[in-house]
């Protein structure tokens, strides 16, 4: 879903990095606690070849959250190297710019929350879950179909990897090769 479509996939045509925010993103909002007051939270395996997918034809991945102990663990268990915690989301957004010489619209952020919309308002290409804040929804270039940690990645890697003409290559591996 995206308020002008041609233009989304013109902007995905150009990403060559991928970030993302965690809590509505990667995972829903719900938080569950254990008995000795543990936190958990769920992450969508789709999303997991979401990122792997996108990994697999040249697409880089980072994370910045504000905090998040349990992502660490999930990012190493499907590849993602780029794993940030910080409050100040876009100072190492322009420090990860300079690292890999990108251009801002080389760059795409997804977020759902206020906290993003810093980092949101600058890349190429911004996106949002369908989930969404509305301030959010209202500054991004394409909304996808999914609500957070339902498969938002795994639907956004093929957008992308469509737009950049990867996505049959892609599927032919998988289905001969497997990862």
């Amino acid at each position: 879903m995206s308020r002008d479509l041609a233009l989304a996939v013109e902007k995905a045509k150009k990403i060559k990095l991928l970030i993302l925010d965690v809590h509505g993103v990667l995972t829903t909002n719900d938080v569950i606690y254990n008995q000795e007051g543990g936190r958990y939270r769920v992450f969508s395996h789709e999303d997991g070849f979401g990122c792997n997918a996108l990994m697999l034809c040249g697409i880089e991945i980072a994370v910045i959250t504000r905090k998040s102990k349990g992502t660490e663990a999930r990012m190493n268990d499907i590849g993602v190297k780029r794993f940030y915690q910080t409050k100040e989301k876009v100072g190492k957004y322009l420090e990860l710019l300079e690292e890999l010489k990108l251009t801002e619209e080389e760059v795409c952020f997804v977020g759902d929350e206020i906290i993003d919309m810093g980092v949101m308002k600058r890349v190429g290409l911004a996106v949002s879950p369908s989930d969404g804040k509305p301030d959010v929804l209202d500054i991004s270039h394409y909304v996808t179909e999914k609500a957070g940690g339902r498969g938002v990645i795994r639907e956004l890697a093929e957008f992308i990897l469509q737009a950049q003409g990867k996505w049959d290559g892609f599927c032919e591996k998988v289905m001969s090769k497997g990862w």
